[in-house]
């Protein structure tokens, strides 16, 4: 989580333009007696002069806010036992990620950010009963996106005592179960109203209705509450729901799949509203990152999505109506754009856009000028990156 940083100063900012490096370097053992180690450095690196605030790392004020901080850090370090059938067990420094990337609804490592999010966490994976897997996390210390250098309370790292559960079936043809239990307790007081405890069951599947055409859908819920030393009396839902077509072509056009969604995070005004403050974001209610934080008020997104392969190339092409939850008023509106195509299985090139409209109406102004939502904002990337 971005942790609402794109929100306006109080007096007009200039453009942001953020040229950065990441280099990112890793090595897995193989398993002796059982056990295996991991480790990975990061490092992260301005070109040219830096113009754009990092999210208070460098002290720039006077321009946007791009959270691609300068610094070099150990991003992972554990220690795993494979000595257990089917069962994994890892203690240390990890990345955690519960769904395929960059839908990392509740917990993910927010790939999108130069910065990745990883965990210090003893975590037990097991595939040991048939079609199921078991994922049981217990994580003292969140290393957030911000850098390590970050003076702004919370913003370095999450210190908690908290406990990631969740569970997936694939055993029934039409579509994966997934129950799942967060449990979040953070530290210190500047963050305790992120304190929840969230209990949700999601379904997806797929079903062919012809050798080329198949009908893909999503259903989840989830009720969220205070939990531990969370000062505020919290009790939210949240809801989707998602229905497309995935058609397969041939020779130029690879695939197309044209989806309509429907998702709803409950508020009950001020700090009342379903959070998700480990999440990646950034793939949800827009990629201009205004609801990186949900609102008081809640969110009611309806959104319109496009993908397609076409020689090779991924093009993505999404429309959100955003509006609040509570009292049901216009937050506004966003068109996302990407293209990306990979070459060489090493090497891959990507343009990015997105375009939030605000709509400008008294609600919006008035509860939401500190958070951002009530305000335009445009975003351009350019990358490429090369894997070996």
């Amino acid at each position: 989580m971005d942790d609402g940083q794109n929100a306006p100063a109080p007096f007009p900012v200039k453009d942001a333009y953020a040229n950065t490096l990441r280099t990112a370097l890793g090595y897995t053992t193989g398993l002796l007696y059982h056990f295996g180690a991991a480790v990975q450095i990061e490092d992260v690196h301005v070109i040219g002069r830096e113009m754009y605030n990092n999210g208070g790392e460098n002290g720039i004020t006077d321009h946007a806010v791009v959270v691609d901080p300068e610094g070099f850090e150990l991003q992972q370090a554990n220690v795993r036992f494979e000595g257990i059938p089917k069962t994994v067990l890892r203690f240390g420094r990890q990345e955690i990620e519960h769904r395929q990337a960059p839908f990392h609804r509740y917990i993910g490592n927010i790939l999108w950010r130069q910065n990745w999010q990883s965990f210090d966490a003893f975590r037990a994976t097991s595939t040991y009963i048939p079609d199921t897997t078991v994922d049981y996390a217990y994580v003292w210390n969140t290393n957030r996106i911000f850098g390590e250098d970050n003076p702004v309370p919370d913003r370095s790292d999450f210190p908690m005592d908290s406990h990631f559960i969740n569970a997936q079936y694939t055993g029934f043809k039409y579509g994966k179960f997934e129950p799942y239990v967060y449990l979040l307790d953070f530290s210190h007081a500047v963050s305790e109203r992120f304190s929840t405890q969230t209990y949700g069951l999601r379904f997806d599947g797929a079903y062919p209705v012809t050798p080329k055409a198949k009908v893909v859908y999503t259903g989840e819920f989830a009720r969220q509450n205070d939990y531990a030393e969370n000062p505020n009396d919290i009790g939210v839902n949240y809801g989707l729901g998602e229905l497309g077509v995935n058609y397969t072509f041939s020779r130029w056009v690879d695939s197309v799949l044209l989806k309509g969604s429907y998702e709803v995070l409950e508020g009950d005004g001020g700090v009342r509203s379903f959070q998700t403050p480990l999440g990646t974001n950034h793939a949800f209610q827009g990629w201009a990152d205004r609801f990186l934080v949900t609102p008081g008020d809640g969110i009611e997104d309806i959104f319109v999505t496009f993908k397609a392969v076409v020689l090779g190339a991924n093009l993505i092409a999404v429309y959100h109506d955003l509006n609040s939850d509570r009292d049901s008023y216009d937050y506004g509106t966003e068109w996302d754009l990407q293209l990306d195509k990979t070459f060489m299985n090493h090497y891959t090139v990507g343009l990015k856009y997105a375009d939030y409209k605000a709509d400008r109406n008294a609600l919006n102004v008035t509860r939401n000028s500190g958070g951002g939502q009530s305000f335009d904002l445009s975003k351009f990337w350019v990358w490429l990156q090369v894997v070996f």
